[in-house]
């Protein structure tokens, strides 16, 4: 494990050091050069992250929308190699609405339902995900995560074997680091979309993250199971929770650096960590936490961002059987670029 530590930790320091770990998200994604989808062709944050992502070569973009407006409101922006479609004028458009009639027509949609429904965009462009026109869908900068979930949910659905789609947020040190994160990255997890979880549901989710933060940021993860109490320190139900997850956890992946539960000074301070928690391996070393609710990681997330200065990057979605992700709502061009990137890096090679 130290050997491990030692690795790890001259790998964050080169990452730190260099600024590299946004422009490597970047250019991963830039080598697959998978089709992505913005579904809101109405914001100028959307629209200017679709003309960084051609001219940054990160993926291939297709920005839903009317042409004339978006060209209209935005008269500065380069749109070349940007494809721009209307749904409500799109030759497809009567395709896309045979698919979601068939996807719905058991919940009692109609084929003029569904026509209708086609037309809006970010059900537009998870038919296009669910044809496969696209290989991934980014949305939500001017819409609710519940808008934007509501399709994938009901057109893209779970992948095989995954009993509930989750969240986690990439969240990057400003400048110059953080002394508790020597790879300069940490993932919170979830504050985007489960209100509350099941024991089994949190294990899942934390299984999920791990192998995100493998996958997507590059890093091998180390997972604290986070609470307001450490190793028994209080007693509550909501601590019983996340002891159990974390049993569960260890039993579904007993290969994966997992402990809990954990306070997060205890998970990320090395000092604290050897008060609360001496003999866990991953107390005081953690980058990948995943909070016991949705409230806890959704205040978590922002005070990091907010006071902390780190760049919050999600909540990115992990479970659907094809990648869909959504934004924020105060989320800057910058963030739309690492999100389209994300999702390309999330596309398997099947899809």
């Amino acid at each position: 494990m130290a050997d491990l530590m030692r690795k790890l930790k001259t790998f964050g320091r080169k990452l730190v050091e260099s600024g590299s770990i946004v422009e490597d998200l970047k250019k991963r994604a830039g080598e697959k050069q998978r089709r992505i989808v913005l579904c809101e062709g109405e914001d100028k944050r959307v629209v200017e992250a679709a003309q960084r992502c051609v001219e940054e070569n990160v993926a291939r973009i297709v920005l839903l929308g009317k042409e004339a407006e978006i060209k209209g409101a935005n008269p500065d922006a380069n749109l070349e190699g940007i494809e721009i479609i209307n749904p409500a004028t799109s030759p497809k458009l009567q395709e896309y609405a045979d698919l979601l009639y068939e996807l719905r027509k058991a919940k009692g949609m109609t084929p003029e339902q569904a026509l209708e429904q086609a037309k809006d965009a970010t059900f537009f462009g998870a038919l296009m995900l669910k044809a496969g026109d696209v290989d991934g869908l980014v949305s939500g900068a001017c819409h609710s995560t519940a808008n934007t979930l509501r399709p994938g949910l009901q057109i893209i659905k779970t992948a095989p074997g995954v009993s509930a789609v989750s969240s986690f947020n990439l969240m990057i040190a400003p400048a110059g680091g953080n002394k508790y994160l020597d790879d300069g990255v940490i993932i919170f997890a979830d504050c985007g979309l489960n209100p509350t979880y099941t024991a089994e549901g949190l294990a899942d989710c934390a299984i999920a993250t791990a192998k995100s933060a493998k996958e997507i940021a590059g890093i091998e993860p180390r997972v604290a199971m986070l609470s307001f109490s450490t190793m028994g320190s209080a007693k509550h139900d909501n601590v019983t929770l996340v002891q159990e997850a974390t049993r569960i956890a260890k039993e579904k992946a007993p290969d994966l650096a997992l402990d809990g539960e954990l306070q997060f000074d205890a998970a990320l301070v090395p000092e604290v960590a050897a008060l609360k928690a001496p003999k866990s391996m991953v107390a005081g070393h953690a980058n990948v936490c995943i909070f016991p609710d949705l409230q806890a990681g959704n205040i978590g997330y922002k005070i990091a961002e907010r006071l902390g200065g780190f760049q919050a990057v999600g909540p990115i979605c992990q479970g659907f059987a094809k990648p869909l992700n959504d934004l924020s709502r105060g989320c800057k061009a910058s963030d739309i670029v690492l999100a389209v990137a994300i999702t390309a890096l999330q596309v398997r090679e099947e899809n």
